[in-house]
């Protein structure tokens, strides 16, 4: 395992730090699942990444942020080819780079595959100075995406003269097929979860900026595949009003699913626990606020992750809320209609750990605005729409 220096690694390409507003917010965009390149042999597939290309604008020409983050299934990877695999980035990332917008990336399992890698996707994103994707941990198990990104005051210019007032933390979930191994219908299937290699690089890393700035700074964290916790919760019961969202994927797909507690996946297990490490984590680490995830494209809530979960031995001393988007992209499975959801944080919310969310519809509508605050999971709000897509070109 290979840790890489912080330095820098914010900005590789000189885009300049992450800074607030003038007015002390700071906004981020999840594109979620976007699944382009499916079917690309045919009429059907490239229609879908038009579509995408469409939501992405819809979304922009409403929402102006500081940061977009591309949160996991860029790419429906079991469809690329070799040669080509990686195009779908210029596509994606078009919309963004015409309105001069700076993008983070976390790989999800689509974008793992016989054909297709996260190393091979971070290679075309290096093509474009906006991006930010940085990993800062290499190893063979880790993933590609794990890295951290620091949010500076209004009016900082440099990373080293300036002290972070948020961090967003970027974890590989990894997941789908190892790149090149087996062959292409015998594949070698990879790990689901957030390593423990990577677990460990984020327990010290946090613990060593909290060190390095004599102070705990308050985090947001990013990953595709959702914990165990998220699964969890669900069964506990989403309440449309407290917990407002669409619930369709029930049971949702968390991290180790699919795998044993020894490491195989031959089918004969459901849940792992492979996760739990990453868990203790992030409900561990103080003033870490939410993290979001995507990979169920029929979940859209939030939930505050508050207490002791049948079924878990992991007890939260930090109450993290686990939040979906929404599922973005034309491509991948659902109906449901398109959208991104927003984060937006100020200083004085982050002095009491809290940050407000809404999801931007294609419709232009938003839904599920809420505040994740103190009082998060009790507060009353109104029950989201459930709207659909109506697509002709689509195949459901």
């Amino acid at each position: 395992m290979a840790v890489h220096p912080a330095s820098n690694q914010s900005d590789p390409f000189g885009f300049g730090p992450l800074t607030f507003r003038p007015d002390g917010t700071f906004q981020i965009s999840i594109l979620e699942d976007l699944h382009f390149g499916e079917n690309a042999w045919d009429q059907w597939g490239p229609q879908q990444d038009i579509n995408s290309v469409k939501v992405i604008n819809k979304i922009f020409n409403k929402e102006s942020p500081e940061l977009v983050v591309l949160n996991g299934d860029l790419i429906t990877g079991e469809n690329g080819f070799l040669e080509n695999s990686t195009v779908y980035i210029d596509q994606i990332v078009g919309p963004l780079v015409a309105r001069n917008l700076t993008w983070a990336s976390t790989y999800g399992n689509h974008d793992y595959d016989f054909n297709i890698s996260g190393d091979a996707i971070l290679k075309r994103e290096r093509n474009w100075r906006n991006s930010r994707t940085s990993p800062m941990i290499s190893g063979p198990d880790a993933g590609v995406s794990n890295y951290y990104l620091p949010v500076y005051d209004y009016g900082c210019l440099s990373e080293y003269a300036c002290s972070p007032q948020l961090i967003l933390w970027f974890f590989d979930s990894r997941g789908g097929f190892k790149y090149q191994q087996g062959n292409s219908t015998n594949r070698v299937g990879q790990p689901n979860w957030v390593d423990t290699s990577v677990v460990d690089w984020f327990t010290k890393a946090s613990t060593s900026l909290t060190k390095r700035y004599r102070k705990m700074i308050p985090s947001l964290g990013f990953v595709h595949i959702p914990p165990y916790a998220s699964y969890a919760l669900q069964d506990a019961g989403v309440d449309p009003n407290k917990e407002p969202g669409v619930n369709d994927d029930l049971p949702l797909a968390p991290q180790a699913q699919g795998w044993c507690p020894d490491g195989r996946n031959d089918g004969t297990c459901t849940y792992g626990t492979q996760d739990t490490k990453f868990m203790q984590a992030i409900s561990h680490t103080e003033g870490f606020i939410a993290l979001f995830s995507g990979h169920d494209h029929g979940d859209t809530w939030c939930y505050r992750w508050d207490r002791l979960l049948p079924g878990m031995d992991v007890t939260p001393a930090n109450n993290v809320t686990l939040c979906f988007g929404q599922h973005t992209g034309y491509g991948g499975y659902g109906n449901w209609e398109r959208g991104s959801r927003q984060v937006m944080v100020s200083k004085d919310g982050l002095a009491k750990f809290e940050a407000d969310t809404w999801i931007r519809l294609e419709s232009g509508n938003t839904v599920g605005r809420v505040s994740l605050n103190s009082t998060y999971g009790q507060d009353l709000y109104p029950k989201t729409n459930n709207s659909m897509t109506h697509c002709p070109t689509c195949e459901y």
